[in-house]
């Protein structure tokens, strides 16, 4: 019979999830300004599409794809370099002329997703949402609404930060009014309109696609890809796997091949004194001869042990164990075998059938087809197989319901 407390924990896990579940459900509601600003773009039928729009569209979308990955990511979410205070708000202004939020709403939402990567918890993680939840419905729920600010002391220590952050459509405005009173309706529709458009989907597309379609060159324990398209698109981030590999760099084309005009810009404004003390990229993580950290030792492993059907290796074990002799019928069939001359001990103890679990060979040979070469495959290895030896065991002592 379960008790009166325990129902009423039930209850409780019950209410938290259903409660969880609400947070997470989308609010096709807040989705109105987002839909709007879309259905505005067709706007163009009755503007026209002039070419100094089209100019216009694509020197604010380079200029504010800046903002995005120079400002909102590489500075203000990683700390990948150094700057004055002058110009940290003005990178804050310049990528909040985006529409995406406010500086530090973007700092402490990125930084929840590196520290939980493509796991249950990720903010926007294809694995576990699907790709239009990870795409740009996380943003339209009520869970996301906020972030967890004390992540990001850092920033908040700035009021000007705080107060920008605080009112983050004032940017936006500011720059559509700009465009609107310089040059026209056409400026605003195709200039303003068109590029903020382009920018939500660039940006969106290194959350869903670059953990989706592309190839990882270094093992980070989750799906990042690098994805040489997107690179192109979004200025540099679509090297999305290197990043992954080594957050704190402001450099994420780590190749002189892969093109990273975020990067470029960076060592531009670093030339003349604007920032300073730009991360690089060490030669030996460049290289991947990095051991690599426990947190992603774990990840991959426990990938390695879930490759293995969990159940059917529990049953394996437990058929294995009931034609399996007890120590005290083994000694007492070895005492046999001597008084025996015509029965080989060796040959009794050989005929023993035990459990079989996957080798550490069999183990390694898994992990080299589905990971990328790295020095910790035999840490992952040796992690994977403890994971799969606890998985077995808790099943066969566990009683059923």
């Amino acid at each position: 019979m379960t008790s009166p407390t325990e129902t009423g924990r039930d209850n409780a896990r019950t209410a938290d999830s259903n409660a969880g579940t609400a947070a997470e459900k989308i609010q096709y509601s807040t989705m109105i300004p987002f839909i709007l600003v879309h259905v505005a773009c067709l706007g163009a039928i009755w503007t026209g599409v002039a070419w100094q729009d089209v100019v216009l569209a694509l020197v604010l979308y380079g200029a504010r794809m800046f903002g995005i990955t120079g400002g909102y990511h590489r500075y203000f979410s990683h700390r990948s370099y150094k700057t004055g205070r002058v110009m940290q708000f003005l990178l804050a202004f310049l990528a909040q002329s985006s529409a995406q939020r406010g500086a530090l709403w973007w700092a402490a939402t990125h930084r929840h997703h590196h520290k939980y990567s493509d796991t249950e918890h990720d903010v926007h993680s294809p694995r576990h949402k699907g790709f239009f939840y990870s795409h740009m419905g996380w943003i339209f729920t009520e869970k996301h609404n906020g972030a967890d600010y004390k992540t990001i002391g850092d920033l908040t220590k700035f009021p000007e930060l705080v107060w920008l952050d605080k009112y983050y459509y004032l940017p936006p405005v500011v720059l559509g009014f700009a465009t609107w009173a310089l040059f026209g309706w056409g400026g605003l529709v195709v200039g303003f309109l068109w590029s903020t458009v382009a920018l939500y989907h660039a940006t969106f597309c290194i959350n869903s696609l670059a953990h989706v379609m592309g190839r990882p060159r270094y093992l980070t324990g989750d799906d990042s890809r690098n994805n040489w398209a997107l690179a192109i698109a979004t200025m540099g981030e679509g090297w999305h796997n290197n990043h992954h590999h080594y957050q704190s760099a402001a450099r994420q084309g780590f190749r002189w091949w892969e093109v990273d005009t975020s990067y470029y810009i960076i060592k531009a404004l670093h030339a003349v004194g604007l920032v300073w003390d730009v991360h690089e990229p060490p030669a030996s993580v460049v290289r991947n001869e990095q051991r690599l950290g426990t947190k992603v030792i774990e990840a991959a492993a426990a990938q390695l042990a879930a490759s293995f059907q969990v159940d059917k290796l529990t049953q394996q074990v437990r058929e294995a164990l009931a034609h399996t002799p007890t120590l005290a019928e083994i000694e007492e069939r070895v005492r046999q075998a001597r008084e025996n001359a015509k029965i080989r001990v060796e040959a009794l103890v050989a005929n023993i059938h035990l459990p079989h679990l996957p080798t550490t060979d069999e183990l390694r040979q898994r992990a080299s087809n589905m990971f990328v070469r790295t020095p910790s495959m035999d840490d992952i290895v040796e992690r994977a197989r403890q994971i799969l030896v606890a998985n077995v065991c808790t099943r066969l002592v566990a009683v059923p319901a």
